[in-house]
């Protein structure tokens, strides 16, 4: 089986499946199926998680780059589009959960939390962020912007930073995990950074196209 079936019909079908353990579960935890409870406050609990799931994803599709200049596998580009999309969607639903369930569509509340509360307006600046990546990720977009759409999408350094520190500012008491997370952040940019700055030479491998599949 070539590289590409392989990606197609195993790498992708796992990865999506995998991206979507977190999303029923707390279907599961939320109607209490197959013995799942969110605990005594279901709404807090939904909130952080789909915020937790989509900054674990996010730093796993910043990882992407380096494990492929690392080992030379190149296909594992080709899951940054669908991880990128599920860190939208599970931003999107943090964001949903907080507006509807937390504060029961109180619109007058949401502005003056977002205005407010820095925690919040950071959180709501990375969403905002995120929405043009979302929008141009498609072959479409992709193909029409061509070396911009490389450009715009370098805005997921600013929106994991943003996000490690809407978690961080977030945590009332323990910030170990926050520190983790930030850590682990430090570590992907950084690589980026010395590797940025590594002189060139004539055998340099040129940089992988974005993927188009």
């Amino acid at each position: 089986m070539t590289v590409d079936r392989r990606y197609r019909l195993i790498y992708k079908p796992l990865v999506f499946a995998a991206c979507c353990v977190p999303l029923i579960w707390l279907i599961c935890g939320t109607f209490g199926w197959l013995g799942e409870s969110l605990g005594a406050d279901p709404v807090k609990k939904l909130e952080h998680a789909c915020g937790k799931t989509a900054l674990n994803i996010l730093l796993l599709t910043l990882l992407v780059t380096p494990v492929r200049q690392l080992t030379g596998m190149t296909h594992l580009l080709r899951l940054r589009r669908m991880l990128g999309l599920f860190v939208f969607f599970y931003v999107l639903l943090h964001f949903t959960v907080y507006v509807i369930l937390d504060l029961e569509l109180n619109f007058g509340t949401v502005l003056t939390d977002i205005a407010k509360r820095p925690y919040i307006t950071i959180g709501f600046t990375a969403l905002l962020m995120l929405i043009p990546l979302a929008i141009t990720s498609t072959n479409r977009m992709m193909r029409r912007l061509g070396r911009r759409w490389q450009k715009l999408h370098r805005l997921v350094y600013a929106i994991a930073i943003l996000g490690v520190w809407h978690y961080y500012w977030q945590v009332k008491r323990d910030v170990r995990e926050p520190l983790i997370y930030a850590a682990i952040l430090g570590l992907l940019l950084g690589y980026r950074f010395f590797r940025a700055r590594r002189p060139l030479t004539s055998k340099s491998v040129p940089a992988t196209a974005p993927e188009r599949t």
